[in-house]
């Protein structure tokens, strides 16, 4: 019966080890391909804006607020991929859009100041782009021409609705003081007559679109909204995906040596509980990667490096784990209870170091911002699985090796007549 047992628990460590083979050879490839790669690594644009004062107005904490949130709006309505914008100083704006195919053109389009006016002919203006609800491109289907078909708020429906039924009462058709003008950033787009009371609070601008696209970019500006205050383009600086390929290979080199050290260091030294390690990490990478991508995260170079850190961390504490088991053994326990004792003696240290590190990563991403958030982020994540892995997983994984007859022998522990191997 007990070799049956054995026989029976040898089976279970040859199972798990070759399931989390397969799991990781047939993993890794598509999460790696998921993970979505920041500037430095992808390529794409760097942008820094700033500010400026007009005759009338300063520019305040609060306008820089409001021009933080309506390019943040501008960039999800225009598609870009995972933006970086923050602030840097009283009144300059950083913006970093990463695998932007065509630079130049998406610099214009979210540094226009997109200040959308209709204007009765003498100038009044009648509503501007905060009285708009939505903004949309579509085709004319009878003139095949692209539009933007706009829908006012409650409040732009009564103040156009009362505008075009007065110029309707008092001017006749034909009379030039019938037409409201439109304007974006100034620039004259259209005048329509106004043939009847406008009540519904819908619109139309038409004419002046090269094709639907363009249309389409301008629908998406008015749905963001426009700039609080005008800004000035500082620095435009393209990153060539050249740059970020090479550096992104280097990191895959600079992992899989780190692994296989890894590995060799950790079977050398501690043999089985080596070999456990070993899967303990494919287990580990696994799950940080599927975090990684279930969060919608950016990596960055920096959030690679925080990556290889948590990864010493996690080796750090399975080397703990492992010194307190061969002492135990030492001491003549039993391989189980060496186990056991050997977990139990490591929890606290491998606990307090690993709070520690991720108390100055908290630090860092208050006060830092951009990659170094994403550096504390990632090590953060990566401690926080290595702690799972070192003491959950491992842990089962090691109660199964031992219960196996054949790995009984301290020497495969790191071991030997009572003196470490």
């Amino acid at each position: 019966m007990p070799k049956e047992k054995g026989t029976n628990n040898l089976f279970k460590v040859l199972v798990i080890f070759l399931i989390i083979l397969v799991v990781g050879t047939a993993g890794f490839p598509p999460l790696l391909k998921a993970i979505k790669l920041g500037l430095d690594l992808r390529g794409g644009v760097h942008v820094l804006m700033e500010a400026k004062d007009t005759a009338d107005h300063k520019v305040t904490a609060e306008d820089m607020e409001s021009l933080q949130e309506v390019m943040r709006q501008r960039v999800d309505q225009l598609g870009l991929s995972e933006p970086l914008i923050q602030r840097e100083g009283s009144r300059r704006l950083i913006i970093e859009l990463a695998g932007v195919d065509n630079p130049d053109e998406a610099v214009q389009a979210i540094g226009r100041t997109a200040l959308l006016e209709f204007k009765t002919s003498d100038g009044k203006v009648v509503v501007t782009g905060k009285d708009l609800k939505d903004a949309k491109a579509i085709i004319d289907p009878s003139t095949r021409e692209p539009q933007v078909s706009l829908k006012f708020n409650a409040e732009g429906t009564r103040k156009f609705g009362e505008v075009t039924s007065r110029l309707v009462r008092e001017y006749p058709q034909g009379d030039p003081r019938r037409r409201i003008a439109i304007y974006l950033d100034q620039e004259r787009l259209t005048d329509p007559e106004v043939k009847d009371a406008i009540t519904t609070g819908d619109a139309v601008i038409t004419g002046g679109f090269a094709d639907y696209k363009e249309a389409a970019q301008l629908a998406a500006l008015l749905r963001g909204g426009a700039l609080p205050v005008p800004v000035e383009i500082v620095e435009k600086r393209t990153v060539g995906p050249t740059l970020g390929l090479d550096s992104l290979q280097k990191s895959k080199t600079a992992v899989i040596v780190g692994l296989i050290a890894i590995s060799l260091f950790m079977l050398l030294f501690y043999r089985l509980p080596g070999l456990v390690a070993v899967f303990s990490l494919v287990v580990y990478a696994l799950i940080v990667l599927g975090v990684l991508i279930g969060l919608k995260a950016t990596l960055t170079l920096p959030g690679i490096a925080g990556l290889l850190l948590s990864v010493g961390m996690a080796v750090d504490a399975n080397i703990i784990i492992y010194e307190r088991l061969k002492e135990e053994l030492r001491n003549g326990k039993t391989l189980r209870a060496a186990v056991d004792a050997g977990f139990a003696r490591a929890f606290w240290t491998i606990f307090d170091a690993n709070v520690t590190t991720v108390l100055g990563a908290a630090v860092l991403y208050f006060l830092g911002s951009g990659t170094i958030r994403g550096f504390a982020v990632t090590l953060s994540l990566g401690i926080a699985v290595s702690m799972f892995t070192a003491i959950t997983l491992t842990r089962f994984l090691l109660r199964l090796v031992v219960a196996v007859d054949a790995f009984k022998n301290p020497a495969l522990y790191g071991v030997r007549g009572g003196e470490a191997a």
